[in-house]
């Protein structure tokens, strides 16, 4: 599978979203990573549904989800009503994973499972059959702009490990400090969605930027 690229619009310019979802629109992007916070799992607080809604109405990509919340069961309706077309929960907020997975798919949307820095990858052997898509944290969840930890590459090695025989087609998801500088590492390690950031809206063209993490 070739890889793709999940721009997150965490790092966009919200003074100036739509245009910044409109650039999305004509990149060479497949998805487009919307972080929401709440503040208590995590330290700072992003965006809601009246956003994510807006978002949708502009975006002509997927919309990758990532809540970054607690006791996401709450709002898995709202999220799938405001757009997501991917709703990716964290391992750490959630009591019954398995009832959380299934639930998403029954939305009728692509069911993620986050795993924060410290978490192993082990901890996914009995439900890796049931995801679409596993995401890495290659940083502290929380905020945008901070530095990868090295120690993901062992993580994908070890998700694709685990995954091989059981879930060929599991998407390898990669968010925090994702740049051109390690993007062929983590695709040759066996990730295939590079969420992107600051290395995407901090660069002089960003339509340039994303297309050399696609390239």
């Amino acid at each position: 599978m070739n890889h793709l690229v999940s721009p997150s619009i965490l790092a966009s310019d919200f003074g100036n979203l739509q245009r910044d979802i409109e650039m999305l629109n004509s990149s060479e992007a497949d998805w487009i990573h919307v972080d929401v916070m709440d503040g208590l799992f995590v330290p700072n607080i992003s965006f809601g549904f009246p956003v994510v809604e807006k978002v949708k109405q502009h975006a002509q990509k997927p919309l990758d989800v990532h809540l970054m919340i607690v006791d996401p069961d709450r709002y898995l309706e709202r999220f799938s009503k405001a757009g997501a077309d991917i709703i990716t929960v964290h391992f750490e907020a959630c009591t019954h994973l398995n009832r959380t997975v299934n639930a998403i798919k029954e939305l009728g949307c692509k069911a993620g499972v986050a795993l924060n820095p410290h978490t192993p990858v082990a901890l996914l052997d009995d439900i890796i059959e049931y995801l679409d898509l596993v995401l890495i944290m290659s940083v502290n969840p929380g905020f945008g702009g901070q530095k990868f930890i090295p120690n993901t590459y062992k993580k994908i090695a070890d998700l694709v490990k685990l995954s091989s025989g059981r879930n060929e087609n599991v998407y390898i998801e990669i968010d925090g400090g994702v740049d051109e500088k390690n993007a062929q590492l983590l695709i040759e390690t066996g990730a295939n969605v590079l969420v992107a950031g600051n290395s995407v809206f901090s660069a002089p063209n960003p339509i340039a930027a994303i297309s050399k993490l696609k390239h």
